[in-house]
Order: structure tokens, then sequence, then C-alpha cells
């Protein structure tokens, strides 16, 4: 009799990738969603285009099964020093910010600890939400690496806690209507007489609640 041995090999960040486009297609086609995938050597800076009754988003899908995503290599410099790598991580967190395009929200593909039965773990955020987030991670680890979870004590001593991301950003419908509503309020239509806004400038006004009022999961390790 013979056997045939299972192979367990780990995918590639490539297959990863594709995994995590599709997965997020086929969510927010659940969610009533038409979905346009983006292809080709002339992609754009986004990967779907979702919309329903009108409204619109674009969608940078971002797969990863080692929980974080690192969203700022291609802008980090090499440096010296805490103190120079601090300013390293914030240079290249804006570098980011800046070449995010109007409108695009990340969707947050997680695989990490999932079986193929099993759903990765998804989650919805603006780049200025995600930017924030980065921005406390390099301050606390001098790191521009955005963590689903990390250990950090405030004080340098003593039982550190376990900071997750926003359960707020846990993909669903009204996470969706959400960044929505936040496009709308954040984008108005510019006049001959008012030049478009940069991408910097998108989405702040709507998102000072929200990062104001963002609940963490906080866990004693």
């Amino acid at each position: 009799m013979s056997t045939v041995a299972r192979v367990h090999n780990q995918p590639s960040q490539w297959q990863i990738t594709v995994a995590a486009e599709g997965i997020a297609a086929a969510q927010f086609a659940r969610c009533g969603f038409d979905v346009s995938i983006q292809s080709g050597r002339d992609k754009p800076s986004y990967d779907l285009v979702v919309a329903k009754a009108g409204q619109l988003l674009r969608v940078l899908v971002n797969g990863s099964q080692d929980g974080s995503w690192d969203l700022t290599h291609a802008y980090l410099r090499r440096t010296a020093g805490l103190t120079a790598n601090k300013a390293n991580c914030q240079w290249a967190i804006n570098q980011w910010l800046n070449h995010r395009g109007s409108h695009v929200v990340c969707c947050l593909v997680q695989f990490q600890g999932t079986s193929m039965e099993d759903l990765p773990r998804i989650y919805l955020a603006s780049p200025h939400e995600i930017a924030h987030r980065l921005r406390e991670t390099a301050e606390r680890l001098c790191e521009s690496t955005l963590y689903e979870k990390y250990e950090w004590a405030p004080d340098g001593e003593g039982a550190p806690t376990i900071k997750w991301l926003p359960s707020s950003w846990v993909f669903s419908g009204q996470r969706i209507q959400e960044l929505l509503e936040m496009g709308k309020t954040a984008a108005p239509k510019p006049t001959s007489l008012q030049k478009a806004k940069s991408s910097v400038e998108d989405w702040p006004a709507a998102e000072d609640s929200i990062l104001n009022s963002e609940e963490e999961f906080v866990r004693t390790a």
C-alpha cells in the first residue's frame, strides 16, 4: 500500500497577497457590494473598488501570516542610535501616508494561527488611523511595523500589557459604513477656486472623534 505524504509548505508572501485579496473581495461581496478587482502591469495604488448604492471605496489589501504588516519598509533609511531611529520611523510613516491615494481604505488580513477551515482575521482602517497607530508604536518600540498585538510596559518595568489593534477596526458592515461616512465628511468636492485636498489632508476631521474614542483590547501578559 502506497502512502502519499502531506506537504506542509509555508505559502510565499505572493500567495498570501493573492489569498488576502480574494478573501477581502469575497467579504465585501457578502456585505452586498459590487467588487472590481484591479490587476495588470498598470495596476493603480489600490487592489479593489467596492461600490453599493452610489457609494464607493478604493481598498488597499495587505495580507500577513506572522502577526504584523510591514507597511513602511520601503521608506525606511539606515540610521544609528535610538533618537535617529525614532525620527526615521516617523519619517517613513509620513512618506507611507503621503503615498496613499485619496479615499483609499486599508484592509488588513491576518492568517497567523488560522486553519484552512477558518477565515483569517480582517480589519478595516483609513490611512490616517493606521499612521496614528504606527506613530504610537514608533515611540514605544522604535519600530514602524503595524502589529496585530505587541507587548509594552509604559515605565519600562513591571509586567507588560498586550496592546491589540482597536476592536473598532474589525471587518463588519457597520465598519464599512463608518469609513464611507468618514470619506464623505472629510472630502467635499473642490470648487474651481479650491484645489482638491492631498492624501495627507484626507479624512482628519472625521477621524478625530474616532481616534479619541478608539477602544483597544488591553490584556495583562
